[in-house]
């Protein structure tokens, strides 16, 4: 992983970011020795966006699972029904 002070990137933001969009790699950005950030090409953000909400939905799911909030196939094709109108 590239790893870049914020002076750099507030010297050579056009540069940088050009070679964001082109090598899609992640690019840690430090302040004062620490890390402060991480810069990602659009495309990767959104595509980890949807993955996160993915993931939260199957928690969600797992949740209701262990908390015994079910339905039967019937119950449920009866709300799609309902849903999809």
């Amino acid at each position: 992983m590239r790893i870049e002070l914020v002076t750099t990137l507030k010297r050579q933001a056009t540069e940088i970011l050009s070679e964001l969009e082109r090598d899609k790699q992640p690019i840690l950005i430090t302040q004062h020795g620490l890390p402060s950030a991480y810069l990602v090409d659009v495309e990767t953000y959104e595509t980890l966006q949807r993955r996160m909400a993915l993931l939260e939905g199957i928690a969600r799911g797992e949740r209701a699972i262990e908390e015994g909030r079910t339905v039967t196939h019937a119950q449920a094709k009866k709300r799609m029904a309902r849903w999809l109108k």
